[in-house]
């Protein structure tokens, strides 16, 4: 009787990541991402932000693509590969982790500030310039890392200018 290979479990606090050392090393090492993922990428960013500002019920969904995109910006600028040019990260970051304690507190709308508004658009006009300018392989490293990042951040190993993870 032939022996069955043992299927893999996913361990709770070792999710599946996107973005492998193997996906790094392949990645092209000075050519930005190929254009139809990267329209893909930044439709679905947009679409995400503006559900957040003008419909009436905005999804877990559109915050959290939003909230990944400035997390990943985030990552680039620790990473040194860009600045954060708007000087609006951390109030983006703020403005995000308020929208959804709010939400989970009230259960009402994700909604942003007008502050809010403003300093998420300028970091989102950011990473958009970032994902035009960088090379494929930097930006799968900043995928990585971020996950990274926050997996550590849910392990309690945060840093100490993490302000904390919302899990909407």
């Amino acid at each position: 009787m032939p022996r069955r290979k043992p299927t893999q479990r996913q361990h709770p606090q070792h999710p599946q990541r996107t973005y492998t050392l193997v996906h790094e090393l392949l990645a092209h090492p000075t050519r930005p991402i190929p254009e139809p993922k990267r329209l893909h990428q930044l439709t679905v960013m947009w679409q995400a932000l503006r559900s957040i500002e003008t419909e009436p019920t905005p999804t877990r969904s559109d915050w959290r693509v939003v909230s990944d995109a400035v997390n990943l910006l985030e990552t680039l600028v620790g990473m040194g590969e860009v600045t954060d040019a708007s000087g609006l990260l951390p109030d983006a970051v703020e403005a995000l982790a308020s929208a959804a304690r709010r939400h989970l507190q009230t259960q009402a709308s994700i909604r942003l500030s007008g502050a809010g508004i403003h300093a998420v658009r300028a970091v989102l006009e950011d990473y958009a310039c970032a994902l035009t300018a960088l090379p494929e392989r930097t930006l799968v490293r900043c995928h990585r890392l971020t996950e990274l990042r926050i997996a550590n951040i849910l392990a309690g190993k945060g840093q100490a200018h993490d302000i904390e993870v919302v899990d909407l």
